[in-house]
C-alpha cells in the first residue's frame, strides 16, 4: 500500500511540482516569480515542519473524491437525457406531442368549466398541475396517515351472517331476496312495498313498527334488497325502469294482483318515483319519509338549489361531485368506509350533518343494534358495485321529471280548428299526472333531505299532501316511533278496519282510469 501511494503522486506534489518548476508561456517565457514564492508560502501552510515534503493522501480521501467525480459526472449525465428529453418528447414537432395534442384538447375542453373556479389572474396550465399534485398529496395523507394519530375507540367489526332470507326468481332469471310483516297474503287489506335506502337493506322496512299496528290496519309490509345488496342477485344494466320493473315482478310473485302503496324513505324515494312513473296503473298511492331527488333537477329554481346544497357538508357535495363526474373514483371511498369491514358513526360514513334530536335517536341501544345489523346485511357481497350504482343513479339523469307527476289536462291540437274545438269539446282532453294519493312527510330540522325538498316538489306536484313537522329531523319520525307510525298509518289508511275476514269480499279501492285528486291538500302534523 505504502508502495502504491509512493508511485502516485498526490495532488499537493503535482501542484508544488508546478509552481516550483515556474509556469510559462507557449514561448517559454516565465509568468513571474510571485507563483514560486506563493508556492513556497503554500508548502509552509500545508507542512508546518517547514522541511518541505508534503503529507500522502489517505486512502479514505481519495474514495471521497471518486465520489464526488462520480457524483458530478452523474449529475452532468441526468442533466443530459433531461435536454435529450425536452427535445425529443416535449417538442412541438415529437412524435409524443403529436399523438397526444388532439386527445389532450378533448379533455381539455371537457375539463374547461372548471377554470370558473380559478383567480382570474391565474393560468389553468400552471393552476391545475398543482392543485393536481396537492390532491395525490392529499390522498397519500389520507392512506398512510392513520398509523401515525392518536388512538381512536376500537371499532366494532361487521359480521357476516349465514343467509336465510325469502327470495323469489324474476322473469331473467335473477334472485330478490324480501320480507314480509304484519297479516298474512290472504287477509291484507293493503299491501305496502318499501324499497331501501342507500347503506342498507329489505331488514329496514318501517324500523321498530309493531306487528300489532300492521294487523290493526290489516297491512301487509313487504321490503326487498335492491340488485347487489344483502341476498339479491346483481343486476347487470341497473336503472330506475329496472328498478320499477323489479317492483312489480316482486308483487306479482307475491300474489299481489291488487294495487298496492309504495313507502319510499330517504334515498328510497327515488325508487318510488320510478314506480310512478312506469306503472302508476299498480300504484294506489304513494308515502315519502324525507324524500330525496337528484340533487341536479334542472326544474329546480336558483333559490331552492342553494337552499338545498348549503346544508350538506362538503364531503358529500363531493360525493354527489364524483358521482356525476368521476364515478370510478367511488370505490376507493368505499372500501375505505363502509365496505372496511368495521361500523364506524353513520353521520362520519355518510357525511352527513344531524340535528340534536337525530343525534339522540342514533345514539339510543335499539338503534345502534338495528342499525349494524341492517349496514351488515347491506353489504353482504362484499362489493362496491351496487353502492356506486346507486349513487350514480341519485345524480344522473332519471329519463321523466317530477314535474310530469302533476296533474293537468293534455289536449291533443293539430292545427287552429283543432285546438277552437277543444275549448269546447272535453272529449279532445285527458288528464295526465299522477292521480293518486301522494303523502309526503317532511321534518323540518332534517339536514339531510332539507325542507327545501319537500317545498320544491309541493311546488311542482301541488297535488301532493305534506306533513311538515317541527323540531323533527331525518330520523327522529320514521325510527322506532309507535306514534309516528301511527299518525302515517292513520294518514294512509283512515281509521283501522284490521285484516280482511276470510268470508269478506275483496275490492278494489282505486280504479286504473279516475284519478283521486282533484285539488292540492297540504297539511301540517305534529307529534302529540
Amino acid at each position: 500500500m505504502e508502495e502504491m501511494r509512493r508511485g502516485v503522486p498526490t495532488w499537493q506534489e503535482e501542484l508544488a511540482s508546478l509552481t516550483d518548476g515556474g509556469l510559462q508561456y507557449d514561448d517559454g517565457s516565465p509568468i513571474g516569480q510571485d507563483s514560486r514564492s506563493n508556492s513556497t508560502h503554500f508548502g509552509s501552510v500545508v507542512d508546518g515542519s517547514g522541511s518541505g515534503s508534503e503529507p500522502a493522501e489517505s486512502l479514505k480521501d481519495q474514495v471521497a473524491g471518486f465520489m464526488k467525480s462520480w457524483g458530478e459526472m452523474l449529475m452532468d449525465l441526468a442533466v443530459g437525457c433531461k435536454d435529450v428529453a425536452q427535445q425529443t418528447l416535449v417538442s412541438e414537432d415529437s412524435v409524443v406531442v403529436r399523438k397526444l395534442r388532439e386527445p389532450a384538447a378533448k379533455v381539455s375542453r371537457k375539463l374547461s368549466f372548471l377554470n370558473e373556479y380559478l383567480p382570474e389572474d391565474r393560468d389553468p396550465a400552471h393552476a391545475w398541475p398543482v392543485i393536481f399534485f396537492v390532491f395525490l398529496i392529499a390522498l397519500s395523507a389520507l392512506s398512510f396517515g392513520s398509523d401515525n394519530e392518536t388512538p381512536v375507540p376500537v371499532l366494532k367489526k361487521l359480521r357476516l351472517h349465514p343467509p336465510g332470507a325469502s327470495r323469489v326468481e324474476l322473469p331473467d332469471g335473477r334472485y330478490l331476496a324480501y320480507q314480509e310483516l304484519g297479516v298474512a297474503a290472504d287477509r291484507a287489506r293493503y299491501s305496502l312495498i318499501a324499497p331501501h335506502s342507500f347503506m342498507s337493506s329489505r331488514l329496514a322496512g318501517i324500523p321498530g313498527v309493531k306487528e300489532s299496528l300492521l294487523k290493526d290496519y290489516g297491512v301487509r309490509l313487504v321490503s326487498y334488497d335492491l340488485p347487489g345488496f344483502g341476498e339479491s342477485d346483481p343486476h347487470r344494466a341497473r336503472n330506475l325502469s329496472s328498478s320499477a320493473s323489479d317492483m312489480i315482478d316482486l308483487a306479482s310473485a307475491l300474489g299481489i294482483v291488487e294495487k298496492f302503496w309504495l313507502l319510499g324513505y330517504s334515498s328510497g324515494s327515488m325508487h318510488a318515483w320510478a314506480g310512478m312513473r312506469y306503472f302508476p296503473d299498480r300504484i294506489a298511492g304513494v308515502a315519502m319519509i324525507a324524500p330525496m331527488i337528484n340533487p341536479y333537477e334542472a326544474s329546480m329554481s336558483k333559490e331552492e338549489t342553494a337552499q338545498t346544497w348549503e346544508q350538506w357538508l362538503r364531503k358529500r357535495k363531493f360525493m354527489y361531485f364524483l358521482a356525476r363526474r368521476w364515478p370510478s373514483l367511488l370505490p376507493f371511498f368505499y372500501r375505505r368506509s363502509f365496505l372496511s369491514g368495521y361500523l364506524q358513526p353513520l353521520d362520519q360514513w355518510m357525511s352527513i350533518s344531524l340535528g340534536e334530536k337525530d343525534k339522540q335517536v342514533i345514539g339510543e341501544p335499539i338503534f345502534e343494534e338495528h342499525y349494524q345489523r341492517d349496514v351488515e346485511e347491506s353489504t353482504r357481497q362484499g362489493t362496491t358495485k351496487p353502492f356506486a350504482e346507486e349513487a350514480v343513479l341519485h345524480v344522473s339523469n332519471w329519463g321523466f321529471s317530477l314535474p310530469d307527476f302533476r296533474l293537468q289536462k293534455k289536449c291533443r291540437t293539430n292545427g287552429v280548428l283543432s285546438w277552437l274545438m277543444s275549448m269546447y269539446s272535453e272529449a279532445e282532453c285527458e288528464l295526465v299526472g299522477f292521480g293518486k294519493p301522494i303523502h309526503i312527510w317532511q321534518g323540518m330540522e332534517d339536514r339531510v333531505a332539507p325542507p327545501s325538498v319537500t317545498d320544491y316538489i309541493s311546488r311542482v306536484i301541488p297535488e301532493a299532501t305534506v306533513h311538515r313537522l317541527p323540531n323533527e329531523g331525518h330520523f327522529s319520525y320514521f325510527f322506532f316511533c309507535d306514534e309516528c307510525h301511527q299518525q302515517i298509518f292513520s294518514a294512509l289508511f283512515g281509521e283501522p278496519q284490521g285484516p280482511i275476514e276470510l268470508t269478506e269480499e275483496r275490492t278494489e279501492t282505486y280504479k286504473p282510469d279516475e284519478p283521486e285528486i282533484s285539488s292540492s291538500n297540504t297539511s301540517t302534523t305534529t307529534k302529540g
